[in-house]
């Protein structure tokens, strides 16, 4: 039975996974019906205000999900949102057992749904591939649990560790199918995140550019709100707004520049606390941006906003596409500013890390980890 369950569910993580970047700010989930050993409804929730998995799997099956097992990702829910209960739907429609990977962690759930399902009587399993949703649903764990996104930082590097060469040459060290891959990646994510320093001197507009693929939120770290009006992220026809975040101070006096953009809503102006430097508060920034319902963030800047971000401890995951050349010169670019670490045990470590060619590049992906190391 177990094998069973477990291929079962690894179908409902494949059908929330095509949802991803769709939901915000609301979780993957994907769910199965299964009655007598044949798949009889299947659906996934494919965008926050829409009909959640259950009510795609229920509506498939019909009459024929009574006496059925659903298999789903995440604990059916227990309230009124922007739809109603799921655990109620599936009561209605008589299905007689609920395997869940994970229970909902957010507060309005929280236990209560798989609770309601078992007083009327049905038998429920959870914890089944509770890794994989857990990986599944980083960002919405993140949003609920820590109040800040889940952040992933994407660097692309030579093999020395070059992110340019002497002469500030940097477009492009990896090839077309890596820069694909990036394209992809900003689709699946709630928001990209950039410093003012890459754009100036890039230009960059950070959206994503793939048939169908739909943009992100575009984040500048601007603390002098220097952002030029003409800059291409500003003026790019992207379907989502560009959020430039300043500190408090700051757009007290410049933000009259950008009133015509705020009141078209192309643009919103983000005051953030500063620190003792003058620049962003980075956690204040987060925080910020989990209240706009920002579960995933992907950034793309340059070395002293990665090591910020580093140094503050609030990277997550790592996305760094190394290119097979050799760039060299001392004065070179590198992919992390600021003091560093001074010791080798104090340094940050991929864990869960995997190595996938991409085109003609190298793409290392893994989580984050701050762990010292015994002497």
């Amino acid at each position: 039975m177990e094998e069973q369950d477990r291929h079962y569910m690894e179908q409902a993580l494949r059908l929330a996974r095509r949802a991803l970047g769709q939901t915000r700010p609301n979780p993957l989930v994907g769910c199965l019906l299964v009655r007598e050993g044949r798949v009889v409804g299947k659906g996934y929730h494919r965008q926050a205000g829409g009909p959640h998995a259950e009510v795609w799997a229920l509506q498939q099956a019909a009459e024929q999900a009574r006496g059925a097992t659903a298999y789903v990702t995440l604990e059916p829910c227990s309230h009124f949102g922007r739809t109603p209960p799921c655990a109620d739907a599936l009561l209605r429609a008589g299905v007689v057992r609920v395997v869940a990977a994970l229970e909902d962690p957010n507060p309005q759930v929280a236990g209560r749904g798989l609770q309601r399902l078992r007083d009327a009587g049905v038998a429920v399993q959870v914890g089944l591939c509770r890794e994989q949703a857990e990986q599944l649903n980083r960002p919405f764990l993140s949003w609920i649990g820590r109040g800040r996104p889940w952040v992933t930082v994407k660097m692309a590097a030579s093999l020395d560790g070059k992110t340019a060469t002497m002469t500030g040459e940097s477009q492009w060290i990896t090839g077309p199918a890596a820069r694909r891959r990036v394209q992809r990646m900003r689709a699946e994510q709630d928001a990209v995140l950039t410093g003012i320093g890459t754009v100036l001197a890039d230009n960059p507009r950070l959206n994503s550019r793939l048939p169908g693929g739909r943009d992100p939120v575009r984040v500048v770290v601007d603390s002098g709100l220097r952002t030029p009006l003409q800059a291409a992220i500003v003026t790019s026809s992207a379907q989502a707004p560009l959020w430039i975040a300043c500190c408090e101070s700051v757009a007290k006096e410049r933000r009259a520049v950008w009133q015509e953009w705020e009141r078209l809503g192309r643009v919103a102006i983000i005051p953030c606390r500063a620190t003792t430097e003058g620049r962003v508060d980075l956690l204040d920034l987060l925080q910020k941006l989990a209240q706009r319902e920002i579960g995933s963030l992907l950034v793309e800047a340059g070395a002293r906003l990665n090591g910020g971000l580093f140094a503050a401890g609030l990277v997550d995951s790592l996305a760094l596409f190394l290119a097979p050349c050799l760039l060299g010169g001392e004065g070179a670019a590198g992919l992390l500013a600021g003091v560093g670490v001074a010791h080798l045990a104090d340094a940050w470590r991929l864990t869960d890390w995997r190595m996938l060619p991409v085109g003609e590049d190298l793409l290392l992906e893994g989580r984050v980890v701050r762990q010292c190391l015994p002497d």
